[in-house]
């Protein structure tokens, strides 16, 4: 009913182009625009971070189809003016133009909402509003049935199937509306699995993982049939892809399946200590291709997930993120080597990262050439500030400490005796 009255009004506007009447409802049309405009830019509300998420999204809605809106209600004053001296079917045409633009600009907003900053649809947005406004009009200006039949003119035979550019096309839309809802959708269902507080943070990453993955094939296994591709030669494919997989992308497939079996079995999780492959530091990112160790001098390793699981891994916090460490330091032969140990675990216990319980203790490691090597041993639970600087500063209270009290740590000795020899 409203593209019929859409195409009466289109009608009645071609028996007025050699009418005055149309330069008076183009002013008119150009006059509300400018005014919505003007209007639009006062009402602009403006968002900032403190303001609730409800809030910036109802604010970004507003801006939105505030112009549109204020350019329809304009365009309905001016209709009922204009009509009273003459025709005004060229403002009946611009109103469900403009009504159609406010809609589609707020729903194509509200999917965007559904995708992280920065995504592929905010990205684009205007253009996919600008697109699909474009669709809308030419359906209700009659001109899309036209158009279609044109399209489907132009076509391509290969083999026994025949390709028209409209069939092109409406298959370019519905793969990409159809990927569009089940990213939306897979967005939506990792924020509510992420706000799962029961689940361990590696179980929530693999089950979001999963969870796209399904909706990205279901997808795709949805738009096929549209594209006029039989889901049999879906058998073929898989063959073809388990034979690649089998023999140039295993290396690939062990990498994905590694990163699945490190998600599910917890063996290392986000913010663990681990060393592996010769990187210490911690795991900032865990991908089903890789995981990303970052070092205490911010430099990230990224190791592939086959190496994490098929060779050792020092996980530092795997248990618990307590972490023993030690400090050691030599004394000449003749010191109070009671005294000297009673005195490192002193030192080391004054230290605000170190933890009471287990309390430090010194030992003596070994009775070598040049002095007497001892280690002072504590337990930190914090390892994420660092390991080099709590022993750096215990070490220079130690230097400190022995300086006061007379301790002297020996360094390497060599006597060197000449024997005189008798001329022959």
């Amino acid at each position: 009913m409203a593209g019929n009255s859409i195409q009466s009004a289109l009608a009645d506007l071609w028996g007025d182009l050699k009418q005055p009447d149309l330069l008076w409802q183009i002013a008119a049309i150009a006059a509300c625009m400018l005014v919505a405009w003007a209007m639009s830019r006062m009402a602009r509300v403006k968002t900032s971070g403190e303001q609730s998420a409800a809030v910036r999204c109802g604010a970004g809605g507003f801006n939105r189809i505030i112009f549109p809106l204020v350019v329809v209600g304009l365009l309905f004053a001016a209709r009922a003016v204009l009509s009273r001296w003459g025709n005004s079917h060229l403002l009946s045409v611009a109103i469900p133009v403009f009504g159609s633009l406010a809609g589609i600009r707020f729903l194509v907003y509200l999917l965007r909402m559904g995708f992280a900053p920065g995504g592929m649809l905010a990205a684009w947005e205007r253009g996919a509003a600008a697109v699909i406004w474009a669709v809308a009009v030419l359906y209700l200006t009659g001109l899309l049935p036209e158009i279609r039949s044109l399209l489907e003119d132009i076509h391509l035979s290969i083999g026994k199937q025949k390709f028209t550019l409209m069939l092109a096309l409406e298959s370019i839309f519905w793969l990409l509306l159809t990927l569009l809802l089940a990213l939306w959708a897979g967005s939506v269902f990792e924020k509510r699995l992420m706000g799962a507080e029961s689940l361990h943070m590696s179980l929530r990453v693999v089950l979001a993982r999963l969870g796209k993955a399904v909706l990205l094939v279901a997808a795709i296994l949805v738009v096929l049939p549209v594209m006029g591709i039989d889901l049999t030669v879906l058998s073929v494919f898989g063959g073809a892809v388990g034979v690649g997989l089998g023999l140039g992308l295993q290396k690939i497939a062990s990498n994905y399946v590694s990163g699945f079996i490190i998600l599910l079995d917890r063996s290392i999780r986000l913010g663990d200590w681990i060393t592996a492959d010769n990187h210490y530091g911690e795991v900032k990112k865990i991908t089903t291709r890789y995981t990303v160790v970052r070092s205490l001098a911010g430099i990230d390793a990224i190791i592939p997930n086959d190496a994490l699981v098929t060779s050792t891994v020092l996980n530092n916090t795997y248990a618990d993120k307590q972490l023993r460490l030690t400090v050691k330091v030599s004394v000449a032969y003749g010191t109070d080597v009671a005294a000297v140990l009673a005195l490192l675990a002193d030192i080391a216990g004054g230290h605000p990262r170190v933890l009471k319980e287990p309390a430090p203790n010194a030992l003596v490691l070994a009775l070598a050439d040049n002095g007497i090597d001892l280690e002072a041993g504590f337990w930190i639970d914090d390892p994420e500030k660092g390991r080099q600087n709590v022993c750096s500063e215990i070490m220079v209270s130690i230097l400190a400490e022995f300086g006061v009290r007379g301790i002297e740590i020996p360094f390497p000795q060599r006597d060197v005796r000449l024997v005189a020899r008798d001329a022959a």
